[in-house]
């Protein structure tokens, strides 16, 4: 198949430190090509994931994520510059609206976002001319009525990811600094504990900037650091090295990222019961699931005998590039494979007592 990509136009892929959606389209667009199918990648012209590109797309703009117009003239270019393509599978909210695609090509896209009340309207309307897939099976519990056809869980090239041993003596946090992603809570969890914490997170918006000046740098001393935004290596080194990661999230969040590269790197994680924790931690083998600081703190005291082996198998069996790789070939496939078999036909296939899935079930 000859198939196109859509980036989000902000960040290049993959990116060069935090990206959850860049760095999965890169993972895709690399396995899509190394299984033998053409990629053309329409991303910030910046970008260096090796397959052919779509020429002509301004550089991204970090500062600006979710700028309206930035997204929907990257998504306008794009479109405008798929060619002959089998399919389209996008990345963005912007390019899923644009009704003027490349004749009858059957079009993807995948929610990043939560079905929430202003989303959910977005990808019912997104539904009508293209087939939704969600990225953990409770973000698709959220979803609306017939607009979800596929659950693929995201994935990593493990191959590319070296395990640590946990010897550190620390706990780190990675994510980006707001309060939904519980750093606040993840200081609290290492405080009462008596673990050193050490945090790597993104901080380029000016909500972001006020909510670590106000809430988060008094709070900073011997024992909590904040260590910058960190490239990829150091990333893995950080979690490598950590005794846990403290992923304590106070939102449903669709999928976290950052669970799947520290069970990759053999550290286990302590995280809430929100969103898609459940699907990715295996209570009590790679980690463990708690309510309020008190329970997250004895569990974090307790981490340390988990068997870091097991955290990496989780990584390289449940969460590795080549599954998610084959679920979306699969998936693609459906939609290409001849008459009738377009965004509708898929959703009127799906069994009457659940969603068609990819991936592990839970």
């Amino acid at each position: 198949m000859r198939i196109g990509l859509v980036a989000p136009p902000w960040i290049p892929v993959p990116p060069p430190a935090d990206g959850g959606i860049e760095a999965t389209v890169d993972t895709l667009a690399r396995g899509l090509a190394a299984a033998g199918h053409e990629v053309l990648l329409a991303a910030s012209a910046d970008s260096t994931c090796p397959v052919d590109k779509i020429a002509g797309l301004p550089v991204g703009d970090p500062g600006s994520p979710g700028s309206c117009v930035d997204e929907l003239r990257h998504s306008i270019l794009a479109y405008g510059s798929m060619g002959d393509v089998d399919l389209i599978h996008d990345h963005t909210l912007a390019g899923a609206l644009y009704r003027h695609r490349p004749g009858n090509t059957p079009v993807v896209v995948t929610a990043h976002g939560p079905f929430d009340a202003k989303l959910g309207e977005v990808y019912r309307d997104i539904a009508r001319d293209a087939s939704v897939i969600a990225i953990s099976h409770h973000q698709a519990s959220t979803a609306p009525a017939s607009v979800v056809d596929r659950v693929i869980h995201h994935g990593i090239d493990t191959s590319t990811v070296p395990t640590g041993t946990g010897d550190g003596g620390y706990a780190c946090f990675l994510g980006r600094m707001h309060p939904s992603k519980g750093l606040f809570q993840a200081i609290g969890v290492a405080l009462l504990a008596q673990v050193p914490l050490r945090i790597a997170a993104k901080m380029h918006s000016r909500e972001e900037h006020e909510y670590f000046s106000a809430v988060i740098k008094p709070l900073l001393g011997p024992q909590v650091e904040y260590v910058g935004e960190l490239n990829t290596t150091d990333k893995y080194i950080l979690l490598g090295g950590a005794v846990a990661l403290l992923n304590p999230i106070q939102w449903s969040e669709p999928f976290g990222m950052i669970m799947i590269e520290a069970l990759a790197t053999g550290t286990p994680m302590l995280s809430t019961r929100r969103g898609s924790a459940p699907e990715i931690v295996r209570d009590g083998i790679t980690g463990y699931l708690r309510t309020g600081l008190q329970g997250l703190a004895q569990a974090l005291s307790a981490a340390e005998a988990l068997d870091r082996r097991a955290c990496r198998v989780s990584a390289e069996e449940l969460f590795s590039a080549d599954a998610m790789v084959a679920n979306h070939l699969g998936f693609y496939e459906e939609l290409v494979g001849g008459p009738g078999m377009g965004s509708s036909a898929v959703r009127e296939s799906l069994p009457a007592e659940g969603l068609r899935v990819g991936g592990p079930s839970f």
